[in-house]
C-alpha cells in the first residue's frame, strides 16, 4: 500500500512538473516570436505637400485602462489613480525574454526624456521569485516600477499574446494604442509627443479597435485575418460572423474562434475552424451540433 501511495505521489508530482514547464515554454516561445513588432495599425507614411509624413495611430473612441492595484518590487503602491495627466507605458516583459532585456535601455531613455509627464510601469511575467527579478532590475538600473503579473492582470488587458507586450495609455487614462514585439523608440518618442500636445513632424490618424487592442473588441470585427468571406451575401456574412464570436477555437486558447484569429493568424486550427463555418454557412457543408461554444469567456477575455 505504501509503494502504491508513493508511486501516485510521483506521478503527480512528475504531472505539476510537465503543466509548470509547458507554461514557461509557452511564454518563451511568445517572446522569440515577438521580436518582430506587431502594432494595432502599424506606423506608416503618407505624401503630404510632396513629402512623406509619418503616421502615428491611436484607438478612435479609446476604453479607460484597466484598474491597478498592486505594489511593486520594492513595496511601494502601484496605482493607476496616480496616472492623471501623464501618458503610461504598460509593459509586459520578463528577464528572460531577449527582446524584452533588448528594449530596456530604450524605455530608460524615453523616462529620462520625458521626466515626470512620462510613466512607464514593468509588469514582469516571470516565474522566478521577486528576489531574483529585483535582482535583474537593479543590474539594468531600471528605475520605473516593476510589479509581479497575476493572471487577473493579463486578463484586465485582455490577453497578452506575446512578451514584449506594452499598452500605449494617453492622458485622460485610455488605452490608446499596444505594441507587441521591439517597437522602434523614434515611433515610440513621436506617438508621446502627440499625446502630450508637443511638436511633432507626425500625422495622426485613428482606427476602431476591432481587437487589435482588447481582444473582446474582436466581436466587433466585419473582417478576420485569414477567413476569406468571399462568396457570401450580407445575411451570411452576418451569421458566419455570430458564429465565429460565439464559438471557441480548440487549440487551447480559450478564446473564441474570431479573438484567436486576431490573436494569432497563424493559429492553423482557427483558421480551420473558420473556414468551416464559412462553408457550412454557404451551403457547402452540413454540421449537426455547433462547434464549442465559448460562452460566458467570450465577454470576459
Amino acid at each position: 500500500m505504501s509503494k502504491n501511495i508513493i508511486l501516485i505521489a510521483l506521478v503527480l508530482a512528475t504531472g505539476v512538473l510537465v503543466v509548470v514547464g509547458i507554461s514557461r515554454v509557452k511564454r518563451r516561445a511568445r517572446a522569440t516570436a515577438a521580436v518582430s513588432p506587431v502594432s494595432a495599425g502599424a506606423s506608416s507614411k503618407v505624401s503630404v505637400g510632396g513629402s512623406n509624413l509619418p503616421v502615428v495611430r491611436f484607438v478612435k473612441n479609446p476604453e479607460s485602462a484597466p484598474p491597478l492595484q498592486a505594489q511593486d518590487l520594492l513595496g511601494k503602491p502601484v496605482t493607476k489613480d496616480n496616472w492623471g495627466g501623464k501618458v503610461v507605458l504598460v509593459n509586459f516583459w520578463a528577464t528572460w525574454c531577449p527582446p524584452c532585456r533588448e528594449e530596456i535601455p530604450e524605455l530608460l531613455e524615453l523616462q529620462k526624456e520625458f521626466k515626470d509627464r512620462l510613466q512607464i510601469v514593468g509588469i514582469s511575467e516571470d516565474d522566478d521569485p521577486p528576489e531574483k527579478v529585483i535582482k535583474f532590475a537593479q543590474k539594468q538600473g531600471m528605475t520605473y516600477p516593476i510589479v509581479m503579473a497575476t493572471e487577473q492582470m493579463i486578463d484586465a488587458y485582455g490577453g497578452v499574446p506575446a512578451l514584449p507586450t506594452s499598452f500605449l495609455i494617453d492622458t485622460q487614462g485610455r488605452v490608446v494604442q499596444k505594441h507587441s514585439g521591439l517597437y522602434p523608440i523614434e515611433s515610440y518618442r513621436e506617438e508621446i509627443r502627440s499625446l502630450l500636445g508637443l511638436t511633432t513632424d507626425v500625422r495622426v490618424e485613428t482606427f476602431e479597435d476591432t481587437g487589435q487592442v482588447f481582444l473582446k473588441n474582436a466581436s466587433n470585427a466585419t473582417e478576420l485575418p485569414g477567413v476569406d468571406f468571399t462568396g457570401l451575401s450580407p445575411e451570411q456574412k452576418k451569421l458566419a460572423l455570430h458564429r465565429l464570436n460565439a464559438e471557441s477555437c480548440t487549440c487551447g486558447c480559450k478564446l473564441t474562434l474570431s479573438q484567436c484569429r486576431v490573436n494569432d493568424g497563424e493559429c492553423p486550427t482557427s483558421r480551420d475552424l473558420a473556414a468551416q463555418i464559412v462553408r457550412e454557412v454557404s451551403g457547402g457543408g452540413k454540421s449537426a451540433q455547433p462547434l464549442a461554444t465559448a460562452g460566458n469567456k467570450s465577454i470576459t477575455q
